[in-house]
């Protein structure tokens, strides 16, 4: 969610002028709104940073997974090199063995080229496989900023019917549950 850098100012604002108002339950009400929005903007940083990194792991997986090609590639054409020099070596004659030399060397270097396909293929499906609990964390940040928003709203509602407690305590609710979908994030 984008925010502005300020709108923390904004509620401390509006928690000082309640606050000259004397009046406890409205102090109570503000106080709780600045809270939630310190939280809101944890919370929101938080899903920032998951979607930077859910890019990032994608982006890597992307790359591994042309390298594997590439090496693939490679090894097909080391493939074609020693089938050719196999069957040359079969019908040469006195160049018989250094052909049978050549495959054997072209045979050698695709079991290593290989392996590094392999590992490769390997990192990409690793990499794909990070990218997906960053995208996870991602998307329930993204219930939990937003939940933390709604609190803040209704908590402002508290503030507009001068201290009246349903909204205060339905925002008290609200904020818990945000904060609680953001630790999950994290623990699931």
């Amino acid at each position: 969610m984008d925010e502005s850098p300020t709108e923390h100012f904004e509620h401390a604002e509006h928690a000082e002028h309640v606050a000259l108002l004397g009046d406890r339950r409205l102090t109570m009400v503000s106080i709780t709104i600045a809270l939630l929005a310190v939280l809101a903007a944890a919370v929101g940083s938080l899903e920032t940073i998951e979607t930077a990194a859910t890019i990032g792991a994608k982006n890597h997986a992307v790359l591994l997974q042309a390298k594997a090609s590439d090496a693939w590639s490679y090894y097909q054409a080391k493939s074609m090199k020693q089938n050719l020099y196999a069957a040359l070596s079969e019908t040469a004659g006195p160049k018989s063995q250094d052909f049978a030399d050549k495959a054997r060397r072209y045979a050698e270097e695709q079991k290593t080229i290989e392996a590094q396909a392999r590992d490769l293929e390997s990192r990409s499906e690793a990499a794909l496989e990070t990218s997906e609990t960053h995208e996870r964390r991602h998307h329930i940040l993204t219930v939990a900023v937003t939940l933390l928003h709604i609190a803040i709203a209704i908590a402002t509602i508290a503030i507009i019917l001068r201290g009246m407690l349903w909204p205060w305590r339905a925002a008290i609710g609200l904020g818990a549950a945000g904060a609680i979908a953001a630790a999950a994030a994290y623990l699931a």
